[in-house]
């Protein structure tokens, strides 16, 4: 069986917990899209983690964790991700990147910089992580292939196939030196031996287990809203977010997805550039005071470190959400974070032009959207912990029963704090 954990919003919803805390009844969890320009934090019995790379399921011996073909794998930062865990006490995870694995080369993180910097104000607010030039090589046909490492004459080939083009970019746009294929060359040899014992493949692997009635979880980086085809595009990112690529990104049949968990926060959030649309955007003092108390230390980049922008939940972004995702269920979390507040507003509509909707527009309407809310009460009592939902405030009680009526899925779960356990289970 295989169930897919995703975003419903912006990203940074909280989908690193839930993977974790469900691979616990799992075997194997599947990294499928992205890269390393998000993060997943996890509490767990051997301290707080910022995941880039790897699959949330490490925390777990038994768990077999697959990074998919459909990754853009940053060897250098998976390798001192690793090591991190090492330092942490975290025993050895079993770790396996497929061999057909594409690798993001240091010329993309170069321009995405320089791209970025040419853009000035009209920048896309990317992490400046490489992954939109990683994408782009990909889909041209000029990506490097983990395997690749291991044929040298095949290596150097695309190399300097792949510097001749960018070099055109570096000299004649960016001015910059030119990219010498050598230099990358020896650069990939020194870390193709500490790579090595992770490669293998995993299409074949996940097929097998799937035979063996084993349990699979699809772990998605970012949220609905930023998936190229269907969010806020261009402010989107540059890998599909949506479960039905994990049969792409991981090599699993579309078949065999049961369960589709939608992660939505108690809240809105998105780290992007400040010229996105965000309907429900809270701004000023008020902002800045959710911003704070937000997350498990404030809304803040696990990657980059950049402040989030922060909003009342959006049940027209998250209704459409979850339905591009083909939720069959939502984890609601980050709950415990609005116990401060008297009232709560919920976006429930947008005006556009006079006339209001329950749809969420394309993006070129949006920008014209304004909000309109629904005030519910507060419950103005600490919530952190509880994990029985009789034992929430009626309030606390109500704004998820509110949420769970406009979104139209099930809520299954109710996470009230950060660590794993902090949860209230509604199966």
């Amino acid at each position: 069986m295989v169930k897919a954990i995703v975003g419903a919003n912006w990203g940074d919803e909280g989908k690193g917990k839930i993977t974790d805390l469900m691979a616990e009844q799992s075997d194997v969890v599947v990294r499928f899209q992205g890269g390393a320009n998000a993060g997943h934090t996890i509490i767990c019995d051997y301290g707080r983690f910022a995941l880039h790379q790897l699959p949330s399921g490490v925390f777990y011996p038994h768990i077999t964790n697959i990074i998919g073909a459909g990754v853009a794998l940053d060897v250098t930062k998976l390798l001192d991700e690793l090591k991190s865990l090492a330092d942490g006490g975290v025993p050895a995870p079993k770790v396996m990147v497929d061999q057909r694995t594409q690798l993001l080369m240091p010329y993309h993180v170069l321009q995405d910089t320089y791209e970025e910097a040419r853009l000035a104000g009209k920048a896309f607010g990317s992490t400046k992580s490489g992954i939109g030039p990683f994408y782009a090589d990909k889909y041209a046909k000029i990506g490097i292939q983990l395997s690749d490492l291991f044929d040298e004459g095949r290596l150097m080939e695309r190399l300097e196939h792949v510097c001749e083009l960018k070099n055109v970019l570096w000299i004649h746009l960016y001015h910059q030196q030119p990219l010498n294929p050598k230099a990358l060359f020896d650069d990939l040899m020194a870390k193709r031996d500490a790579i090595a014992p992770y490669m293998g493949d995993t299409v074949t692997f996940l097929h097998q287990a799937l035979k063996e009635g084993k349990t699979v979880l699809l772990e998605g980086q970012l949220g609905s809203m930023k998936d190229p085809h269907f969010g806020i595009y261009p402010f989107v990112t540059s890998s599909h977010t949506l479960a039905g690529f994990g049969t792409v990104g991981a090599g699993v049949p579309p078949t065999a997805i049961r369960d589709v968990v939608c992660v939505s926060k108690a809240y809105s959030s998105s780290v992007g550039s400040s010229i996105e649309p965000f309907v429900s955007e809270l701004t000023g003092p008020a902002g800045q005071e959710l911003r704070d108390r937000g997350g498990d230390k404030g809304e803040y980049g696990a990657t980059t470190g950049r402040p989030r922008r922060v909003g009342w939940y959006d049940t027209v972004a998250s209704r459409y959400g979850c339905m591009v995702q083909g939720a069959t269920e939502v984890a609601l979390t980050a709950i415990d974070c609005l116990g401060y507040l008297d009232e709560i507003k919920v976006c429930t509509g947008y005006d556009i032009d006079g006339t209001v909707t329950r749809d969420f527009p394309t993006p070129a309407l949006l920008s014209r959207a304004k909000p309109v809310f629904t005030t519910l009460p507060g419950w103005k009592r600490d919530i952190r912990g509880i994990t029985e939902f009789d034992k929430l405030p009626k309030q606390a009680q109500d704004y998820v029963r509110f949420i769970e009526k406009e979104i139209e899925v099930p809520i299954k779960i109710v996470s009230t704090g950060p660590k794993r356990h902090e949860i209230i289970d509604l199966h």
